[in-house]
């Protein structure tokens, strides 16, 4: 009855998400089985990719995007820093940064559990990632190319 319950929440949560993407007019895939949806967004400069989906287990709607380039080798360390000093200014969501592969995500997360989940939460979130994506994909691309110093970086933030 518990998982029945879990998975009802879950898909009105899912059908609440697709609303929010269509009241905006999105253009998004969809797949109704795993509660999952993509995206593209043309940002300033570089086009951003997003996955949203709900997690039924633990009552929550994940939001994730990988940055389109990795950090080389020689750049890892520098990769490192810059996500760090980034994710200790922001207010919501953080980069997850692996630096055996130099690959970045922005991660953005929210709880529904014990209460309703409404179409201005869910555009919030979509609104805060693309925002902070797109402010930040650039200069660690410029970082990774060696365009960017790290102390410039930093004091930029």
């Amino acid at each position: 009855m518990a998982d029945e319950k879990k998975l009802k929440n879950a898909q009105s949560v899912f059908a609440t998400l697709c609303k929010s993407l269509d009241e905006i007019n999105w253009k998004y895939e969809r797949n109704d089985e795993k509660l999952i949806v993509r995206f593209i967004v043309n940002g300033d400069d570089i086009p951003m990719e997003f996955i949203m989906a709900v997690d039924e287990e633990r009552d929550l709607v994940r939001m994730l995007s990988r940055l389109p380039f990795s950090f080389s080798e020689e750049r890892r360390v520098e990769g490192a820093i810059a996500t760090c000093q980034i994710n200790y200014v922001l207010a919501d969501g953080s980069f997850d940064y692996d630096i055996s592969k130099g690959t970045v995500y922005f991660r953005l997360t929210t709880s529904y559990k014990g209460s309703l989940i409404s179409t201005n939460v869910l555009r919030y979130m979509v609104e805060c990632a693309c925002y902070t994506v797109d402010k930040y994909n650039d200069k660690l691309l410029m970082i990774e190319k060696g365009m960017l110093p790290i102390e410039d970086f930093i004091a930029s933030l």
